[in-house]
C-alpha cells in the first residue's frame, strides 16, 4: 500500500471530521477531499469508521512520539515531564482550535470506536512519565504519573484561552516535582 495514498486518505478525513464531524462526513467527501475516486478509497480503508481509527491511531502516535522526544531531549525533570504533557495538550488543543463546532464529537462522541486507541495512549504515556520519574518505587511512580495524567486531562476541559492551559501544566508540574523532593512531615503512617 502506498504511504503516500494512506497520508493523504488521513489529511483527507482529518479535514472531513473537522470541517463536517465524523456522523455527517461521507466517503465521498473523504474521496474528494483526498483526490481520489471512492473505489481507491476503498482500497485503504474499509469504511469511515476504519478511516476514523486511523486518523485517531496516527495523531496518538504523533502526539507519543513528541512525548517521548521530550523526555529524552531534556535533562530537567520539570521540563521532561511539561514537554511530554504539553504533547498530549496539544492535540486536544489542535483539535478545538480546527473544529470548534466538532470537537467534542471528535474527542468524545466517537470514543466508542476507538476507546481502546486512547486506553493504549494513556497507558503508553503513564509509562513514559512513570520512567522519567526513575528512582522511585514502580508504584509511586505510577501513582505520580497518574496525578499528572489527570492534571493534564482537567485541563483540556478548557481552552477557552489557548496559553491558560500550557501554563497552568508547567505550575502544576513544577508544584508537583518541587513536593517529590519534600519530606512529607503531614502523613500518617497508624
Amino acid at each position: 500500500m502506498s504511504d503516500d495514498r494512506i497520508g493523504a486518505i488521513l489529511d483527507a478525513a482529518y479535514t472531513c471530521f473537522t470541517r463536517h464531524g465524523v456522523r455527517r462526513t461521507t466517503m465521498d467527501d473523504l474521496a474528494r477531499e483526498a483526490g481520489l475516486s471512492r473505489p481507491a478509497v476503498y482500497q485503504y480503508v474499509r469504511n469511515k469508521e476504519d478511516a476514523f481509527r486511523r486518523l485517531v491511531q496516527h495523531l496518538l502516535d504523533n502526539a507519543l512520539a513528541a512525548s517521548r522526544e521530550a523526555v529524552a531531549a531534556r535533562s530537567d525533570l520539570v521540563e521532561q515531564l511539561a514537554g511530554a504533557l504539553e504533547s498530549k495538550l496539544a492535540l486536544v488543543g489542535k483539535i478545538w482550535r480546527d473544529s470548534p463546532a466538532h470537537a467534542a464529537e471528535l474527542l468524545s462522541v466517537d470514543a466508542r470506536l476507538s476507546a481502546d486507541l486512547l486506553a493504549a495512549y494513556d497507558a503508553a504515556m503513564t509509562e513514559l512519565l512513570a520512567g522519567a520519574l526513575g528512582g522511585r518505587s514502580h508504584d509511586e511512580a505510577q501513582e505520580i504519573a497518574n496525578i499528572l495524567m489527570a492534571l493534564t486531562r482537567g485541563l483540556e476541559a478548557d481552552l477557552t484561552d489557548p496559553a491558560a492551559p500550557a501554563r497552568r501544566l508547567r505550575q502544576g508540574v513544577t508544584l508537583i516535582v518541587a513536593g517529590l523532593d519534600t519530606p512529607d512531615h503531614t502523613r500518617d503512617d497508624s
